[in-house]
C-alpha cells in the first residue's frame, strides 16, 4: 500500500512538472458582443472548446459564440501567462492592431498619450520652464 502511495505521488509530481514546463499559448477571442477576451492555456483547442461550451470564464460564457482571432505560442506556459497580462492592459485599438498584424499602428498605439508625457508638451516651452505637478 505504501508503494502505491509513493507511485501516486510521483505521478502527481511528474504531472505538475510537465504542466509547468509545457508549452503555452496566449490567445485573443472575439465575443458575440464585439468585445475581446485575452487568455492563456497549455492546450489551445481544448480551451477554445471549453469557452464555447460555456466553461472557463464567466465573461465569455455570457458572450457566446466566441471566435479565435489571434494566438501566440510559447515554449513555457508562464511566458504565455505574462504575455496575457501584458496584452490585457492594452487598449482595444492596440489589440486590434496586433490581431491585424498591423505593426505600424501597434507602435503608434504604444506611445504615451498622457498630458504630462514629454512628447505632449508644447515645443515652444523649454523643459526647464515647465511646471512639475
Amino acid at each position: 500500500m505504501a508503494e502505491r502511495s509513493r507511485s501516486h505521488n510521483c505521478e502527481v509530481k511528474n504531472y505538475y512538472l510537465n504542466t509547468k514546463m509545457s508549452k503555452g499559448y496566449m490567445y485573443i477571442l472575439g465575443c458575440s458582443d464585439g468585445s475581446y477576451y485575452t487568455g492563456s492555456t497549455i492546450d489551445l483547442n481544448v480551451r477554445i472548446q471549453q469557452h464555447n461550451d460555456g466553461f472557463c470564464a464567466n465573461y465569455t460564457a455570457r458572450r457566446l459564440p466566441i471566435k479565435l482571432l489571434y494566438y501566440e505560442e510559447f515554449l513555457r506556459i508562464d511566458e504565455a501567462f505574462y504575455r496575457e497580462k501584458q496584452i490585457q492592459g492594452w487598449s482595444r485599438k492596440k489589440k486590434q492592431a496586433l490581431i491585424d498584424n498591423n505593426f505600424c499602428d501597434l507602435t503608434k498605439f504604444a506611445e504615451c498619450k498622457n498630458e504630462t508625457h514629454f512628447n505632449q508638451k508644447e515645443a515652444s516651452t523649454p523643459l526647464s520652464q515647465q511646471k512639475i505637478k
